[in-house]
């Protein structure tokens, strides 16, 4: 940043956004302007802002997403988005509100102490709210299903003859009568809201299988299906949840990412570690300790995941099997000294997602669509 450049705080909401101005010359922000959160008032804001010289624009990622952004980039001037998990806090500082907030943004970031974020194109961002769609559509799935059986179960009918939600249970579940219309209405509500969030859940995993059949998803997704516990769906995830490996310099730095790295609070010789940061992207940290629990299984290969490495190259095959080979000896070496399983799976989760960024390391490069 140029120490030259006006810095502009941004608290963006849906309805209002508060502009905390940090000229270079002054030390504390100099003016705070409160405007509609509406196209024409931020255009009006900037040019006033920009009028005596170049200005820089920062707000924290939030549920509006990447539109200031990206209108700001479109009008010539540089904007990044904070982490809010890593924006610094004071301790003892109890008071927040929309105008404290944008003066510590622009205070905080001409001081070089926030991490911005990465934006991904709107092709991208595109993929990654389909993936999460179907992720929220699981979720409708399971609850209804179990609200299904629970109501059942609350009325004495339980299904015995096979495991449950197979063939023979659904043909169960629909000759099932009750006496008292009520019932039988809150039955037929339960099954219709089942039935409903299956068909919504099926017709995302086509979508999805789809997606992972085109460029410039393609490729990356056939890679990282060499890795065991690794499916289309998981890897699909990892891919449009990360965009670009690459930027990321190191294997630790994406751990980081992750939110699979070990809390520490270490002073004076002492080492105190305790569990992991959580501080990441949480998509991509539950596909890597889904993958995970397959190391418990052993060094196995199966029919489908010898095929799934044969076509892709020499050098992601080779990651692939020392990454199995090495995690799976972990796994068993981690239980064999009576670690938690639990804990075990998130070990191995860590070192799994510096094997996934190693092969992040031969995808082609991506164009910015």
């Amino acid at each position: 940043m140029d120490h030259c450049t006006t810095v502009v705080g941004l608290d963006v909401h849906k309805d209002s956004i508060v502009a905390a101005v940090l000229p270079s010359t002054a030390n504390r922000p100099t003016e705070t302007i409160q405007i509609e959160n509406q196209p024409k008032a931020v255009e009006k804001l900037i040019r006033r802002l920009t009028q005596k010289g170049p200005a820089e624009f920062v707000y924290e990622a939030g549920p509006c997403g990447y539109a200031m952004q990206r209108h700001l980039t479109q009008m010539g001037h540089h904007c990044v988005v904070i982490a809010p998990g890593l924006i610094p806090v004071r301790p003892g500082d109890r008071v927040k509100t929309d105008r404290r907030d944008a003066e510590k943004l622009a205070k905080l970031y001409r001081a070089g102490e926030l991490t911005p974020i990465h934006i991904p194109t709107q092709r991208w961002e595109g993929a990654r709210d389909l993936v999460r769609s179907r992720e929220d559509a699981l979720v409708d799935w399971l609850r209804a299903r179990n609200r299904l059986g629970k109501f059942l179960l609350r009325q004495g009918r339980v299904f015995r003859e096979t495991r449950t939600w197979g063939v023979k249970h659904r043909e169960w579940l629909v000759s099932q009568r009750f006496d008292w219309p009520e019932h039988q209405q809150a039955f037929d509500a339960h099954r219709r809201s089942f039935d409903e969030s299956e068909t919504r859940l099926k017709a995302l995993n086509e979508q999805l299988q789809e997606l992972a059949q085109k460029d410039p998803y393609r490729l990356p997704v056939q890679y990282l299906r060499a890795l065991k516990g690794v499916n289309t769906l998981g890897a699909l995830t990892l891919v449009v949840e990360t965009q670009e490996f690459r930027r990321f310099l190191t294997a630790p730095a994406f751990m980081s990412y992750s939110g699979l790295v070990c809390s520490e609070h270490s002073s004076a010789g002492r080492i105190r570690r305790g569990s992991i940061t959580k501080v990441g992207n949480a998509h991509v940290r539950r596909v890597l300790v889904e993958a995970a629990w397959c190391c418990r299984h052993g060094q196995g290969v199966s029919v489908d995941l010898a095929a799934r490495r044969a076509a892709c190259p020499v050098e992601v095959v080779q990651i692939a099997r020392k990454a199995q080979s090495r995690l799976c000896r972990k796994f068993l070496r981690m239980l064999s000294r009576n670690k938690m399983a639990t804990t075990t799976v998130v070990a191995v989760a860590r070192e799994l997602a510096g094997f996934v960024w190693a092969i992040g390391q031969h995808f082609p490069a991506v164009a910015a669509v």
